[in-house]
């Protein structure tokens, strides 16, 4: 039965508040940024300097620093789908098994992703801390002494240290989903698959992943989004440094902001990002539909 306008809006005015509230703290702030990255700003004076497109332009063809920091973001995120969703997986799948305490296991692996960042960040600082981190004296402990370094503060350790402790903190998130995508799996698939003679690996690969796709896809969006957002672990652990060999895409926006004075260069930086990330989630999204087709 085709409902009537009166009908129609009546219905619709259930949606008011919240389409009010995504238009006030989604869209405006959205447009405002926008606006912002037209001028030359500092943030505190009245004096706005319009500039078109020009900030865009030099962050795309000649901002070095900001290619730098989201090469070093790329970086920390594919390790995070690899690893850090390969570990989660795992521990899922030894979960879902129903082993021994695997209630207790679920609340320990649950812990690191509702710690505060800043917490975390300052824990790792005490481990890999160069004179008395906990690190290194188990490295010297066990004879192992010239492997020893400032691991946050050495170029070549610095940036995989930071992917240790965001793959650390994260890990919890994709367990938390996979496992829920698993036990959502019907047993009587699995229990026919080994009536027939089947084995681990090959239930694994015809049963469980193509089953597993869609939540495979919206763990890897959650991942590239969190990973590519990643702030407060590098405020608290290195701060972007040594150099430039941490800074993350959000540290140079903020070092714009608030060290430069740059407001509408830093406002022009993040909607590039924005845009970036949205590319990156509707490529996985085609690239998820088109397994699952298959």
């Amino acid at each position: 039965m085709k409902l009537s306008f009166r009908d129609q809006f009546t219905n619709s005015l259930f949606a008011l508040p919240a389409a009010l509230l995504f238009a006030v703290f989604s869209i405006y702030p959205f447009y405002k940024v926008f606006q912002l990255s037209l001028y030359q700003w500092d943030g505190i004076s009245t004096a706005m300097r319009f500039v078109g497109f020009a900030n865009f332009w030099d962050i795309l063809t000649r901002n070095a620093a900001w290619w730098i920091s989201f090469k070093n973001a790329i970086y920390i995120t594919f390790l995070a789908l690899t690893v850090q969703n390969a570990l989660a997986l795992l521990l899922a799948w030894a979960v879902d098994r129903e082993i021994r305490a695997g209630n207790i296991y679920r609340v320990i692996f649950f812990i690191p992703p509702i710690l505060s960042g800043i917490v975390v960040g300052l824990i790792w600082n005490w481990i890999f801390e160069g004179n008395y981190g906990l690190l290194n004296h188990a490295l010297t402990s066990m004879g192992l002494g010239g492997w020893t370094r400032a691991w946050l503060a050495d170029p070549k350790t610095a940036l995989y240290s930071v992917a240790t402790i965001h793959m650390w903190k994260g890990f919890g998130w994709g367990f938390i989903i996979l496992l829920a995508g698993l036990q959502n799996i019907p047993r009587e698939l699995y229990e026919s698959a080994r009536v027939d003679g089947a084995g681990e690996w090959h239930v694994f690969r015809k049963i469980t992943v193509p089953l597993m796709v869609p939540v495979f896809v919206l763990v890897s969006i959650l991942t590239i989004l969190g990973t590519m957002q990643i702030f407060d672990l590098i405020i608290s652990t290195t701060g972007g440094g040594p150099g430039y060999n941490t800074e993350v895409p959000m540290t140079r926006m903020v070092a714009l902001m608030l060290g430069s004075g740059r407001l509408g260069y830093a406002c022009a930086m993040s909607v590039i990002f924005g845009i970036l990330l949205l590319l990156f989630s509707l490529v996985q999204m085609r690239l998820g539909k088109w397994l699952d087709k298959d």
